[in-house]
């Protein structure tokens, strides 16, 4: 699954709500001809990115080429059940990528349209979050 290697802080502040509430970077296809675009904002956990690449790929069967554009780089913790207030913060449970609305996640190159398709309608339902598939507009 997707972690760092290495982080500066282990543990994370929480941060405050952002006012602008839609993407601004990562909203154009960089590098394949299909796209998979948030439609809402979303913590996504590294291990539901590598299930959504592991449908895509196994779908497309060694043929074509794919790029995760989300890294989750964001650490969360959390405190074991029934512990009382107090005794500091939770320990690490994982890392996430915070996701607004209108971010392109996961690009597929190399095959057929059907193809480029269903994978990322295969990879969109492994996500908790609603998708929209994008295509390369051809000039």
């Amino acid at each position: 699954m997707l972690f760092p290697k290495k982080v500066k802080h282990r543990k994370w502040q929480k941060g405050r709500s952002r006012k602008r509430t839609v993407e601004t970077r990562g909203i154009t296809l960089a590098y394949g001809s299909h796209g998979l675009k948030s439609e809402e904002s979303v913590w996504l956990t590294s291990r539901q990115i590598e299930a959504a690449r592991r449908a895509m790929t196994r779908y497309v069967q060694r043929g074509g080429k794919i790029w995760i554009r989300v890294f989750p780089d964001k650490p969360i913790t959390a405190r074991p059940p029934e512990v009382t207030m107090g005794g500091g913060k939770g320990s690490l449970q994982g890392y996430v990528f915070p996701v607004r609305p209108g971010r392109i996640l996961f690009e597929i190159d190399g095959v057929t349209d059907t193809i480029a398709r269903e994978a990322l309608k295969r990879a969109a339902g492994k996500l908790p979050v609603k998708v929209r598939v994008v295509a390369r507009v051809e000039r």
